[in-house]
């Protein structure tokens, strides 16, 4: 998944989501914490793509801190009765299948959040504004409303309460996934910026044979290939999970650690690419300015780069 993800991301960090965002934010949460009947109904749709997943989690005042979550479920028979509304979510807008998180114990805080299955036919969902951004521009980002949606009970995933284990283990395994899209950013930018200092010519000579100049693409190869090995090692303790020693928190810290500087990495190599390009990594016509404003979403969104140095630190801390 990360070198299909990393490969695409070179080209088009948009186009990598529609990778990323159908198998893991949408695929991933069901294959955790969903039931056999749940896999069978809704996996082999969402496999073959003839199902378009979305993740909700986010809202208006609920996004690095999930205990604030407003969307509610209330049990009511053989169904919950939802209310909320999600934003930011990735593929809202032509989704089958939604993965919505709600509180079913408001009290409770993060051990009253739940989830649930929801398809888009159900009454009560409706697509809100499509949020107009500075990156990532090819994937649809929508708001989703929920007006007393009902939902079958047997769609609820896991049992009540369990919404933020599903959803923190979820987070776990598609954050490398993030940093796999951060790296190939940044070696797309790397790239084009090698190849435009080979061909452009100033003061009599191609600006690759200037020192200035080789000091900051041998910094942003350094980088790069620091970031990659640290995502591909990520990718192979997930891999490994509950064997050959890895532990569940050793996943979760190199899971964060990987997504944090791969896109940090990812920042800061396309400003430089725009740098070694001058005027002309500014321009439209170029594709570095897109890759720049690309990165920036790799150090938002699946947590902050602010939150996962916080998981990094409580799980470091704690072993």
């Amino acid at each position: 998944m990360i070198l299909i993800v990393e490969e695409i991301a070179k080209v088009s960090a948009a186009a990598s989501l529609i990778v990323a965002a159908q198998e893991l934010v949408g695929m991933m949460p069901i294959l955790i914490g969903g039931s056999e009947e749940q896999k069978q109904k809704y996996l082999p749709g969402i496999a073959d793509g003839d199902q378009i997943a979305a993740f909700a989690l986010t809202e208006p005042n609920a996004g690095s801190d999930a205990g604030s979550m407003k969307t509610r479920a209330v049990r009511e028979g053989d169904k919950y009765i939802l209310s909320g509304q999600k934003c930011f979510i990735t593929n809202g807008s032509i989704a089958d299948v939604f993965t919505v998180f709600a509180t079913t114990e408001p009290k409770a805080g993060l051990k009253g959040l739940s989830v649930f299955i929801l398809e888009k036919n159900y009454p009560g969902i409706t697509i809100g504004k499509k949020e107009h951004k500075m990156g990532i521009r090819g994937s649809e980002t929508t708001e989703v409303i929920l007006d007393n949606c009902p939902v079958p009970a047997e769609n609820l995933m896991g049992k009540e309460g369990h919404g933020f284990k599903i959803a923190m283990m979820t987070l776990d395994c598609t954050r490398p996934v993030i940093g796999a899209q951060a790296v190939g950013i940044a070696q797309g930018a790397l790239d084009y910026a090698v190849n435009y200092a080979k061909e452009r010519v100033q003061f009599g000579k191609p600006i690759a044979t200037f020192q200035g100049i080789q000091f900051m693409l041998a910094d942003m190869c350094t980088k790069v290939e620091a970031a990659r090995q640290l995502v591909y090692k990520a990718a192979h303790m997930i891999e490994n999970a509950g064997r050959n020693n890895v532990s569940a928190s050793e996943v979760s810290r190199f899971s964060s650690m990987c997504k944090l500087f791969a896109s940090d990495v990812a920042m800061q190599v396309t400003v430089d690419a725009v740098q070694v390009l001058g005027g002309y990594g500014y321009m439209k016509e170029y594709p570095l300015e897109r890759m720049m404003r690309d990165a920036k979403i790799t150090q938002i969104y699946e947590g902050t780069n602010q939150i996962q140095r916080v998981v990094i630190a409580k799980n470091l801390l704690s072993d």
